[in-house]
């Protein structure tokens, strides 16, 4: 049962302590249908019937995954100069490693928002578009991630609709208070935004 060992479970469970661990296990037993392969699309359900989980094996096709790597180059000048020698938890150059045949995405932690709040600033009350979509490329970069983005949201659709009308109306919201109060650049990046999540990182 997920709400029950949710209950039971904290941020301090690292998974490191065998005697905790154990602990757990006996409290919140697995299933007893045993292993097997899974080789197309599933849902896993949890002992009361809440899903657990989603397997959908070959969802993002190789044209969707090509556009989600070509859009990840677009966003590699940020990803770049996000990481630092001296950045935190989430942008320590120590943290990230890149292959030795240097392919595949620029390291780096961003966030993508056309309504961020800005952390750290004084007297910021009104929400403001991400410094990476800042650029002269914003259009170019919320264009090329168009319809990933919506995949990720019709899917969310289906899986928890309270979740997707949610997000639906804080956009709405959005885009009305940036009209009313001229907020600099989020309504055009609220015309191009196709996730009905409002942050990606």
């Amino acid at each position: 049962n997920i709400a029950r060992y949710s209950k039971l479970i904290s941020p301090k469970d690292t998974g490191h302590n065998e005697h905790r661990e154990a602990r757990l296990l006996e409290r919140c037993p697995p299933g007893h249908e045993g292993k097997r392969l899974v080789d197309e699309p599933a849902i896993i359900l949890d002992a009361s019937g809440a899903i657990i989980a989603w397997y959908l094996p070959d969802a993002l096709t190789d044209t969707t995954q090509k556009e989600i790597k070509e859009a990840t180059d677009l966003l590699a000048p940020s990803l770049e100069k996000s990481v630092r020698a001296d950045g935190n938890w989430r942008t320590n150059q120590r943290l990230f490693n890149r292959g030795s045949e240097d392919v595949g995405a620029t390291p780096g932690c961003i966030n993508l928002s056309p309504a961020w709040f800005q952390q750290g600033h004084e007297n910021v009350s009104d929400p403001e578009v991400s410094a990476s979509l800042k650029g002269p490329s914003c259009e170019n970069i919320l264009k090329a991630i168009a319809r990933p983005a919506a995949i990720a949201s019709a899917a969310l659709r289906v899986m928890h609709p309270e979740q997707y009308w949610a997000g639906l109306r804080t956009l709405s919201n959005l885009g009305n208070i940036a009209v009313s109060k001229d907020l600099p650049q989020m309504p055009e990046a609220l015309q191009y935004w196709a996730s009905v999540f409002n942050t990606l990182s």
